[in-house]
Parts: C-alpha cells; sequence; structure tokens
C-alpha cells in the first residue's frame, strides 16, 4: 500500500474520532467519496492500525445506529421551513389585497 494512503487513512480516523463525525461528513472535508472513506477506515486501516480501526468502527456503528433520527430531523426541518415560507407567501399577497 501506498504511504499517502496509510497517511490518508490514519487521518480520515483521527477526524471520524475527534468529531464523531460521520463517513459522508469526513469525505467532504478530505475531498474523497464516500467510498474511499469507507474502505480506507475499514479495510486499509485494519491493516494499518488494529487498535483505530476499532475505534474508527465504534463511532460508525453508532452513527449508522442513529442515522434515522437525524434523517428524520432533517425532514422535519425542511417542512417547517416550507411551511413558513409558504406562510410568508399569503401574508404578503394578503396585505396586497387588503392594502
Amino acid at each position: 500500500m501506498k504511504g499517502y494512503i496509510e497517511e490518508r487513512a490514519i487521518e480520515l480516523a483521527g477526524f471520524i474520532i475527534e468529531n464523531n463525525a460521520t463517513v459522508r461528513a469526513a469525505a467532504k472535508k478530505f475531498g474523497i467519496s464516500k467510498s474511499t472513506v469507507h474502505k480506507d477506515v475499514t479495510e486499509r486501516l485494519a491493516k494499518i492500525n488494529t487498535v483505530l480501526a476499532e475505534e474508527t468502527k465504534k463511532v460508525l456503528e453508532k452513527n449508522k445506529a442513529e442515522r434515522h433520527i437525524r434523517g428524520g430531523m432533517a425532514t422535519k426541518a425542511k417542512y417547517k421551513q416550507r411551511s413558513e415560507a409558504m406562510l410568508k407567501k399569503k401574508r404578503e399577497n394578503d396585505k396586497y389585497k387588503h392594502g
């Protein structure tokens, strides 16, 4: 394995552990694909540093278990924002009708 790939795998693991980050967040931060992040921290890291690989795996498993909660919160925020925008538009229309 090339040295820079090993370094990247270790840096990714550190970022994920320190920030309790998701694979998606790590991919965005490092400018690589989610697939690459996943391969680095599961397959490659296990060959480099098993202790770090285990710590990273725990964070990723926790994030995976909680993702349905984050998804629900994102959906709730989306519809709240949509509802507020519709209410604002209605008020503006009413203002012009009666104004």
